[in-house]
């Protein structure tokens, strides 16, 4: 999208084909006054909320505590060496949905969520390191970072609620203030101390394991096999003597059920599409009140649509994937429903002549109705 990165004096071809899943980058001032509206005290009311994924870590010497959300109470911030970590940020405020929009330089289909972290003077999670690429940047206060190439493999300190990096070598130590950015590569083991009362952005992305999508799809798979679904028989049994021991009859058939399946290539590419949108655990939409379709298009025509920021929307050929479901689209209705994915919004101009495709003014009131799109802020 033509949205303007926050790389500064780099550009997004040098950064991808230098830095992207290479090495680190620091860059200074990326950003003027990221999110200024969220004062501590917004972060600590999403943090209440049972929708919103929270999490306290404090730390006493070398020991972590770990505690999850929602919290009634907090500490008082006067504590130190204490961190509120709040996870997808972008899906309950605007800027920062905003702000998140401005990393799709990456494809969408890569791109996370936007976490936000305060902390406390000393505060921290420790030394550790992610399996994803992230970006740290930094929005009130001030931050030291030290950052230790990657171990193959890594190793934990042991009996700890966190994943504590047991060995780290920093090789890069570096003091953020508000609108610094820090790109890390998956991998890399970094440690962040608040030097006063802080509060950073973390911008992170999805990497998807073999593991993942392999149980989400067999998962999947097992609601819906398709085909015949034949049951063992075995007429004609003798009586056993070894009643614990499997029959080999009965072994050869399963195995033969586990090595003959395979998933048509066709259910593989909606599954791709449909993996790869599918919404959080904590996500829900807000219905909104209903809409005979003749008003939702004369009001959509009139006012234009927009994704909603928890809508996650993707595609690939003839497939369109919203929010974990999979639809297919005629070449009339690809040509819109790929620019609202690309985009994020039709005008008013654009829902009137988008809805002379046939079937395309259901799909989006079907989107509405569920609450995937919404009318654009004024």
């Amino acid at each position: 999208m033509p949205l303007r990165p926050p790389l500064g004096s780099i550009s997004v071809e040098q950064f991808l084909r230098r830095y992207w899943q290479r090495r680190p980058l620091l860059i200074r001032q990326a950003v003027a006054q990221p999110l200024p509206e969220l004062e501590r005290t917004r972060l600590f009311e999403l943090a209440a909320r049972d929708d919103v994924e929270s999490r306290i870590v404090s730390r006493s010497g070398e020991r972590f505590r770990l505690a999850h959300g929602p919290f009634d109470a907090l500490p008082p911030p006067q504590r130190k060496r204490w961190t509120l970590l709040v996870q997808g940020v972008d899906l309950h405020l605007d800027s920062a949905h905003a702000l998140l929009r401005r990393f799709r330089f990456v494809p969408d289909a890569r791109l996370d969520d936007l976490m936000v972290s305060w902390a406390s003077d000393g505060g921290g999670v420790g030394p550790h390191a992610d399996s994803y690429d992230v970006f740290l940047l930094q929005a009130s206060g001030r931050r030291r970072w030290r950052l230790a190439p990657p171990a193959r493999p890594p190793q934990w300190v042991p009996g700890l609620p966190l994943k504590i990096l047991s060995r780290f070598e920093p090789v890069h130590d570096w003091v953020l203030e508000p609108g610094d950015m820090l790109y890390l590569p998956p991998g890399w083991g970094h440690d962040g101390t608040a030097l006063n009362e802080c509060m950073t952005i973390s911008i992170g992305f999805r990497a998807p394991s073999r593991l993942e999508f392999l149980r989400w799809m067999l998962a999947a798979a097992a609601d819906s096999p398709g085909g015949a679904d034949p049951r063992f028989a075995d007429p004609g049994r003798k009586p056993t003597r070894a009643p614990a021991s499997i029959p080999g009859d009965l072994a050869i058939q399963l195995r033969q059920w586990a090595q003959g399946w395979r998933a048509p290539r066709a259910w593989i590419e909606r599954s791709i599409g449909t993996f790869l949108t599918e919404p959080k655990p904590n996500v829900w939409f807000e219905r909104p009140p209903p809409l005979r379709p003749h008003a939702f298009a004369r009001l959509a025509s009139q006012r234009g649509l927009e994704l909603d920021r928890r809508s996650r929307i993707a595609y690939r050929g003839r497939w369109v994937h919203a929010n974990g479901e999979a639809l297919e689209s005629t070449p009339a209705q690809r040509r819109w429903l790929r620019r609202l994915a690309d985009w994020r919004i039709l005008t008013a101009v654009q829902c009137a002549d988008a809805f002379a495709s046939p079937g395309l003014a259901d799909i989006l009131h079907d989107w509405y109705a569920a609450g995937w799109l919404r009318w654009p802020q004024r």
